[in-house]
């Protein structure tokens, strides 16, 4: 069953990266070379496969329950954490940044991430109860009657205590992405120095500008990328 599951995964990560490569190879050739990229710019950090993986990996290990990867990626709703970023021209091809991370955008992200979790985690207990002869009701309401009963709190500060950590801890996510210094950008290529924040000095990414669209692509750095960015494309709106 985890076999299945990482050959799903794979292939949504497959299909992704082919589409960030098309992307990126149109707006190679069709957008303009704009070395300003001055502007506040946000992105969303898509974390809804990332949660269902966590989520159905977990779930798997109770025994006697059976969902599919495509079953618990139908519980997730759009899952997304906020980048901000602002830069500043002050030379020619370079300036200042400033990024970091929203944390209200985390928390609610992980929130909902957790009561989706828990929508799913009530479903299939309540079918594991009926498997099991359970004559009473086990629609949602009395399946969270029983939890609360048993655990003396509700299913999702269960899940958020004992279930699977279905995000990547916000410590992680600043550690890469938040800090200020200076970059440099010139033929495609933006070198953002760090001054403060983050775990590295120097970051190098291929970047596309196209009007209000700002594409980073193929950090070069000493982080680990997990999976909640790495060399995967993160696109960036002009506010």
């Amino acid at each position: 069953m985890k076999r299945n599951i990482i050959n799903a995964v794979l292939i949504c990560l497959f299909v992704i990266l082919g589409i960030s490569t098309a992307l990126l190879v149109y707006l190679h050739f069709f957008a303009s070379g704009d070395r300003d990229l001055s502007g506040e710019w946000t992105a969303d950090l898509d974390m809804t496969q990332r949660a269902a993986v966590a989520a159905l990996d977990w779930l798997q290990d109770i025994e006697g329950v059976s969902v599919s990867m495509e079953e618990m990626e139908s519980y997730m709703p759009y899952l997304a954490v906020q980048i901000n970023l602002t830069m500043e021209q002050t030379a020619r091809f370079g300036g200042t940044f400033r990024c970091n991370v929203q944390a209200d955008s985390y928390d609610t992200c992980r929130q909902a991430a957790y009561e989706a979790f828990a929508v799913a985690f009530r479903d299939l207990l309540g079918e594991r109860l009926r498997m099991a002869g359970y004559e009473g009701d086990t629609d949602q309401e009395s399946v969270e009657a029983l939890i609360e009963e048993a655990f003396g709190m509700s299913t999702v500060s269960y899940l958020m205590s004992c279930g699977s950590e279905l995000l990547p801890t916000l410590e992680d996510l600043q550690a890469r992405y938040d800090g200020s210094g200076t970059y440099e950008a010139d033929e495609g290529i933006l070198v953002r120095r760090f001054d403060s924040g983050g775990t590295v000095a120097v970051r190098t990414e291929d970047y596309i500008r196209k009007d209000s669209v700002l594409i980073l692509s193929g950090e070069a750095d000493t982080v680990s990328s997990g999976d909640f960015g790495g060399r995967y494309p993160v696109i960036y709106m002009l506010k």
